[in-house]
């Protein structure tokens, strides 16, 4: 995903209990044939964006057999930070 003229790309999760959060895509990233996105919570109030800690979520992006795109969290702690190392090295 890339930045548009309007801002980042804005996408709604779904968590394991059904509840909708939106994320903003700050970075991508490809490695070898592996993609990877960092995102942060999106909020439309300014006070929501105000208490939240700021935290990046990082998630791999993986292919489903029909080619559409879904997000999944690491298996691998050591891919994750090596992943995370180069998101936060870039982000600064």
């Amino acid at each position: 995903m890339a930045q548009s003229e309007y801002g980042n790309d804005i996408l709604t999760l779904v968590d394991e209990d059904g509840q909708e959060h939106e994320f903003e895509v700050v970075d991508t990233l490809e490695m070898g044939e592996e993609r990877y996105m960092a995102l942060v919570a999106s909020y439309d109030d300014p006070q929501e964006t105000l208490e939240d800690d700021g935290e990046l979520v990082i998630l791999k992006v993986l292919e489903d057999e029909d080619g559409e795109e879904y997000l999944e969290s690491f298996q691998e702690e050591e891919e994750f930070d090596q992943v995370a190392a180069i998101f936060m090295e870039r982000l600064e």
